[in-house]
């Protein structure tokens, strides 16, 4: 919202600058003491009339500025038109508001540094950015008249951690391009027409989309932002991803947004080195620069980068609507000695590693979040021990809603690549995840990092030959489903794609004409639909009342077994994986209770390319005592498949 008017007559500055601000004394002492969550109300370019003359009114923060000028199209790029004026406190801020400049202008802040370096700089506040590899930004707004309010009154029912969230995680650029042109990526517009109904037919509750916020640099995929609160204009204006997020949720699709606070590339444009110093980013490098990457890391232990970083997260959720944010790198943030050597690493004051800087801002973070909207959740990618990443700030955590399960999806995959003739020996692989599944309220993800940099496709990392490599992986999703957690595919994962994921190219829809990879997708899609059909693989989601093991301990066989429950009865369900190629006829199996057991689901179905070994009739329990319960039934098992079963 702007201001109320500014007296009568404004004061000019310049003959083009006229003394102006949005920001009051209780907006400049929220900002300082990292407390401003709505900064993009007040920062950067906002559209506003002035006596009666409309024009821009900007602000930047640049403390140790000597001087900073808006430079654009409407000057001619001229260092020395329309200088900015530097508020009389200790915020930092140059502001002022110019005539005539309107919707669409492009422009940069000529900011003369500390140093007396000439610097050519982005809005860090920008709505929105030129199409790369043009990086100046532009004068724009975020007025949309939104049509999802039913979505949103029952998006925290929807959107709750006791209910079905199966993701679906797409980067824009790949998920399909023009088939007349491969060398175009599709427009907001283009992809809502497919992937919406995609996403309805197969089922998903949720899409992921990987960051969407400007970036200069298409093979950082999105993680090395320059323009935090621009959506991308490689696949259209903000506008076009609003529209984007209302199409999904008019379908009951909820969106989680890729956000990167972690850090940010050395840019000549960006954020890096803002104002002749260190500004967004720690001055020492052991802190501040991250070796992996070659990029910089925030400076959270500074009030006014908490601010900036927290009101971005808070704009994607209150003007973009979206319903949760999935940040990435978290582990990289809490320690400062992650991925360097000690030598390398900074400490904190106490001589640790933890980033408490970080460790504050992340608790921050999620008390707005979840202080401020209903139904929205926060997901952590986070690779350490750290404790308590999804307990409540309240009880001593960080605060998040879900965190991604890293040792599991790493244990996993290991155990998979296995032969099967090899897997007796490491049974166990496969049930450790058991002993720390509800320490935390974990996603499993089978992201895009693990189909690159050689990792190969997920269908190549099975063994065996063409019919066995799809086997195992139908059991291996199977296995994901029907695990306690949330969870993640990533996009051409459900349909078994063959090559490594390549981020300059479209999917290869074509694999299904085939009928293996039909049958995958056919697989993903029942999965789903019997993720959302059964409340015993949801409702608890994160709590041990809704796991018991049967039989973890057959090695010999290579099968496992084990309950899924909610909190009714006769929800209860009865899972059975055999990882071997061998069928396994009148398997004996303990019995979660009496009567007739019936098997619902089976991977070895003739639908999802299967051999067809089923159990077509119900089974009766017997008085039979195996693997600790008081009845057992007598099944086939398929192979290297999983069978489901549920009281008849």
């Amino acid at each position: 919202m702007l201001p109320e008017r500014q007296p009568p007559t404004a004061k000019r500055l310049t003959q083009t600058v006229w003394e102006h601000s949005l920001l009051t004394d209780f907006d400049i002492g929220l900002f300082l003491s990292g407390k401003h969550f709505r900064l993009y109300e007040k920062m950067g370019a906002h559209l506003c009339e002035l006596d009666k003359i409309k024009g821009t009114y900007f602000a930047v923060w640049a403390p140790n500025a000597q001087e900073v000028t808006v430079i654009g199209n409407f000057n001619n790029w001229s260092r020395h038109t329309h200088y900015l004026n530097k508020r009389r406190d200790a915020s930092g801020i140059w502001e002022g508001f110019i005539p005539n400049v309107g919707k669409g202008e492009v422009y940069k802040y000529y900011i003369k540094g500390f140093d007396g370096s000439d610097i050519e700089k982005g809005d860090p506040y920008a709505l929105r950015w030129e199409h790369p590899p043009q990086k100046a930004s532009i004068v724009w707004d975020t007025a949309y008249r939104w049509k999802d309010k039913a979505w949103l009154s029952k998006r925290p029912k929807l959107n709750a951690l006791n209910q079905p969230i199966s993701v679906y995680e797409v980067h824009l650029g790949s998920w399909q391009r023009d088939p007349a042109n491969p060398e175009r990526v599709l427009s907001y517009g283009e992809i809502a027409k497919t992937l919406v109904p995609y996403l309805l037919e197969m089922g998903f509750t949720h899409v992921e989309l990987m960051p969407i916020m400007e970036y200069p640099y298409y093979p950082s995929w999105g993680y090395q932002i320059t323009g935090y609160f621009a959506a991308s204009s490689r696949h259209g204006h903000p506008q076009d991803l609003m529209y984007l997020i209302e199409e999904l949720h008019k379908n009951n699709i909820a969106v989680i947004l890729d956000w990167v606070p972690s850090h940010f590339p050395g840019d000549a444009n960006g954020l890096f080195y803002f104002d002749g110093t260190h500004l967004f980013e720690h001055a020492d490098m052991r802190k501040g620069f991250h070796p992996d990457w070659k990029s910089y890391i925030f400076n959270y232990d500074r009030n006014e980068v908490r601010s900036f970083l927290i009101s971005n997260a808070l704009f994607w959720i209150d003007q973009f609507h979206a319903d949760g944010l999935r940040v990435d790198a978290v582990a990289s943030m809490l320690y400062f000695d992650f991925s360097r050597t000690p030598e390398e690493a900074g400490t904190n004051e106490f001589g640790g590693s933890e980033n408490l800087g970080a460790i504050t801002f992340l608790k921050d973070l999620n008390e707005a979040i979840y202080g401020n909207y209903n139904g929205v959740q926060t997901i952590a990618e986070e690779s350490s021990t750290f404790d308590g990443v999804t307990r409540p700030v309240y009880a001593g955590g960080l605060g998040f809603g879900m965190k991604w399960m890293m040792g599991w999806m790493n244990d996993t995959l290991k155990y998979f690549k296995n032969d099967p003739i090899n897997r007796k020996a490491t049974h166990h692989q496969l049930t450790f995840s058991i002993t720390y599944a509800f320490t935390e309220n974990f996603m499993l993800p089978f992201s895009h990092d693990e189909v690159v940099h050689g990792k190969s496709s997920m269908i190549y990392k099975m063994p065996g030959d063409e019919w066995q490599k799809f086997a195992n992986l139908r059991t291996l999703y199977a296995y994901m489903f029907t695990h306690p957690g949330t969870k993640l595919l990533f996009m051409g994962n459900e349909f078994a794609q063959t090559t490594e994921w390549n981020f300059t190219q479209s999917l290869n829809w074509d694999l299904l004409q085939y009928p293996p990879h039909a049958g995958m997708q056919q697989l993903v899609k029942a999965l789903n639909n019997l993720y959302r059909k059964e409340p015993a693989l949801y409702h608890y989601n994160f709590s041990y009342e809704g796991f018991d093991w049967i039989n973890a301990d057959d090695a010999d066989h290579s099968v496992y077994s084990y309950v899924r429950r909610s909190n009714k009865a006769k929800d209860t369900l009865l899972v059975l994986i055999n990882v071997t190629p061998v069928f396994r006829t009148d398997y004996r199996v303990g019995a979660p209770g009496k009567g007739k057991w019936k098997e619902i689901f089976n991977t070895d179905s003739m639908e999802f390319f299967g051999s067809g070994k089923l159990n077509e009739e119900a089974v009766s329990a017997e008085n039979i005592e195996w693997d600790g319960q008081q009845q057992s039934i007598l099944i086939n098992v398929p192979p290297l498949g999983v069978a489901i079963f549920k009281k008849a």
